[in-house]
């Protein structure tokens, strides 16, 4: 008895067709929100990559015999773009996080440890000059370092064996009992820190660091089931922007007389030889609410305000 198997074979040959037509518009918008996000034109990335207007239009229609890591490294540095933006373009690409031992070798770090200790140190001496928070962050959320705008918005928080604000930013948004107290609406700062660990374990499966948070989350039952469910749900009603630090403004109270209630945007700034040490410094840009924010707050869920 003969059996006609072709019927079947067309639908898988139709099914991966469509797969790769759906992979190719994401990416496709993906690419074409970031150049609009940044106002550049096609010819603008083009002369970024050192390549003609054509190619850059074949690279964000998707029409790419080979994406090399190099060339989706080259990509997002030309339009600027966060770790967790570079993840995206990743998956959406390759269906794969990025080699961060692979970027770290394109960038040649030639540095010494003396070298490196001093500009750190000077570093650390530059920071404490902003009147904004800022802080600095390696892969697993571990501050580095931090300014005294920073420490002194976290002043009244009490002790905590592992969860202080100058130790390790996501766990005090996660597990500090005081972290509701300055971070207003907390269960959203705490989708945004579970999103943001979700991110980061992409990237960085193996991290000690990443996992012990992960597993201390699975043993909080509110927060397993937010970051199961709730967390997953947020990210698909909020987009990816809203996710990391440029897209959303939250609010916080600081603790000084006559401050109060800020909002809160928090901002990726980071140097390239802070990238080069595996480092990424954010900044609390702290606004008026009164002033600034009342068409924000009052956007509705799921509504990026402008």
């Amino acid at each position: 008895m003969n059996i006609d198997v072709q019927p079947n074979a067309g639908r898988k040959e139709t099914a991966g067709f469509l797969a790769s037509e759906i992979q190719a518009r994401r990416l496709h918008d993906f690419l074409r929100g970031r150049r609009a996000h940044l106002k550049l034109s096609q010819e603008d990335v083009a002369h970024r990559l050192d390549i003609s207007g054509r190619a850059y239009g074949d690279w964000e229609r998707g029409r790419v015999k080979e994406w090399k890591d190099e060339k989706l490294y080259a990509l997002a540095e030309a339009l600027e773009m966060t770790e967790y933006q570079t993840t995206l373009l990743f998956l959406y690409a390759v269906g794969r996080a990025p080699q961060p031992d692979l970027r770290a070798a394109l960038h040649h770090p030639e540095s010494e440890d003396d070298a490196v200790a001093a500009f750190l140190g000077d570093y650390t001496v530059m920071i404490d000059a902003l009147s904004l928070p800022s802080f600095v962050i390696d892969q697993a959320w571990d501050v580095k370092m931090a300014n005294k705008a920073f420490r002194d918005l976290f002043s009244s928080v009490r002790a905590h064996p592992t969860a202080m604000p100058t130790r390790n930013f996501l766990r005090f948004g996660l597990f500090h009992p005081d972290a509701p107290a300055i971070l207003i609406d907390h269960l959203k700062w705490q989708l945004a820190m579970l999103a943001q660990l979700s991110s980061s374990l992409e990237r960085h499966s193996d991290d000690n660091g990443l996992q012990s948070i992960r597993r201390d989350v699975y043993r909080h039952a509110a927060l397993r089931d937010a970051y199961v469910t709730d967390m997953p749900n947020w990210v698909l009603g909020t987009g990816a922007d809203l996710v990391h630090h440029e897209g959303a403004v939250r609010e916080l109270r600081h603790p000084e007389p006559g401050v109060g209630r800020q909002g809160c945007r928090l901002v990726e700034e980071t140097p390239r030889s802070l990238q080069r040490l595996g480092y990424t410094r954010l900044t609390l840009v702290l606004i008026d609410l009164d002033e600034r924010l009342a068409p924000e707050r009052c956007a509705p869920h799921g509504q990026r305000a402008v």
